[in-house]
């Protein structure tokens, strides 16, 4: 599925949605290491940007992002509307990252 179909609003300009395919979703769960924290925290003496916490967030995102696209495909879908992203606390340091949204099929008008 090409990127360009995944949107967090419910409608592609141009296209009309043909079937619905109902949520998708992808997962992942991320912990910080020991030498993270400690760059963190010394990043965070400075002040500013957290760049190895940054990285990290940006990463669990793309990767939750990346598995819910996989779940579209496997069922089906050429498009994703409603996209939205959540996050949680497992455990102390271990957070889930959820990317999820309705997969469609959708056609040119």
């Amino acid at each position: 599925m090409e990127k360009k179909f995944v949107t967090t609003s419910f409608e592609f300009q141009g296209y009309k949605i043909v079937e619905y395919e109902g949520l998708v979703r992808g997962i992942i769960v991320r912990s910080r290491s020991i030498v993270g924290n400690i760059g963190a925290g010394l990043q965070s003496l400075v002040g500013g940007n957290i760049t190895l916490y940054t990285e990290l967030c940006e990463n669990a995102r793309e990767d939750a992002f990346n598995l819910m696209i996989e779940h579209a495909e496997e069922i089906g879908a050429n498009a994703i509307i409603g996209v939205r992203y959540d996050a949680n606390d497992v455990a102390q340091g271990i957070t889930e990252v959820l990317c999820y949204g309705t997969a469609v099929k959708i056609e040119k008008e």
